[in-house]
């Protein structure tokens, strides 16, 4: 070999290395930039940026190979949800103790008269025990399905929840419509007694008469406690059964992604409703003597309707002719 086909050689191996050594970083640098762990991060990447593609399935969504909607709606749910349905009730219920403890129960201030006055009929007394039964129902299977995993698991065991979590889902989706019917009637038959007035504003001030001092303020037959838990009752109602309807009946063509914002609606409005019901329980039972008795037989001592709901009284003993009991004494 000569000394000028050496150098040739010298040459051509030099820039072959130097040609391998260019190659070699370029693809360092792409490695660098995309995943030296996963190499395929970014295959993987575009996958979830949710770009439809073609596929011979006409069912809605099938064109995405990962929905990510899924995963965000999970995390929300066993998130803020899971923690936000905790902690209101037990906070509702802690304000509702604290009061009783402060203020005590509403008692009567002058013995019962003995005199008897309906304030319910048969047919409103069947109406609320009806639609308290499924709102009940509604209740306790709704926290069932949403607090059973980290709630009822540790207590009773896997065999005996998943059990009783999957009749409570046929129970709760079978009992929804029944409640909306409940609802609905209750607004039509009881509207015309639920218009705020200007005194109920007093009513709310003072509780009906357990806070402060004087005369007890104004109160027709469903005093601003009571109105307020109607509007609640009504609005709150809208909410969970028109979010209900649509995760109970998805045939209308409902995406992926508005059963998932309907299900968190659907969750919120509902912790909401239960929590705040335990308001009206409260007020209807330890709260305020006589008013599980009134929606139980439907009638009312004469002292007690002077006590709690005058204009109510005066009216219906105007109406009778008669003068009030409880105000001769």
């Amino acid at each position: 070999m000569t000394t000028q086909t050496r150098i040739r050689t010298v040459r051509l191996l030099s820039l072959g290395m130097l040609f391998l050594f260019l190659i070699s970083g370029i693809l360092y640098w792409q490695a660098v930039g995309a995943d030296l762990g996963n190499p395929r991060a970014d295959f993987w990447r575009v996958v979830r940026e949710g770009i439809p593609a073609y596929t011979t399935t006409p069912s809605q969504g099938h064109t995405v190979l990962i929905v990510n909607g899924g995963e965000n709606w999970r995390e929300i749910r066993n998130g803020f949800i899971m923690r936000f349905s905790q902690w209101v009730p037990g906070v509702v219920l802690a304000v509702i103790a604290l009061l009783y403890l402060i203020v005590g129960g509403d008692k009567l201030e002058k013995p019962r008269s003995g005199v008897k006055v309906e304030r319910w009929t048969f047919g409103e007394r069947f109406l609320h025990w009806y639609t308290a039964v499924i709102f009940i129902i509604m209740g306790i299977t709704g926290l069932s399905l949403l607090l059973g995993r980290i709630a009822l698991i540790p207590l009773f065991g896997h065999p005996i929840i998943s059990g009783w979590l999957g009749a409570s889902k046929v129970v709760h989706n079978y009992c929804g419509p029944l409640l909306l019917v409940g609802i609905f009637l209750e607004f039509v038959i009881w509207i015309r007694h639920n218009i705020p007035k200007k005194f109920d504003l007093e009513w709310l001030k003072r509780l009906g008469g357990q806070i402060g001092s004087g005369p007890r303020p104004h109160a027709e037959k469903i005093n601003a406690g009571e109105k307020a838990w109607f509007w609640v009752m009504f609005l709150f109602g809208i909410g969970v059964g028109t979010t209900g309807i649509l995760l109970d009946f998805p045939i209308w063509g409902q995406t992926r992604f508005a059963m998932q914002v309907s299900h968190v609606i659907h969750a919120i409005v509902a912790v909401l409703f239960v929590s705040l019901s335990f308001g009206h329980i409260y007020m209807g039972t330890l709260g305020v003597e006589g008013v599980f008795e009134s929606m139980w037989t439907g009638y009312v001592d004469a002292v007690w309707a002077q006590q709690n709901h005058d204009l109510w009284y005066e009216e219906k003993m105007r109406q009778k002719g008669e003068k009030p009991v409880a105000s001769s004494e």
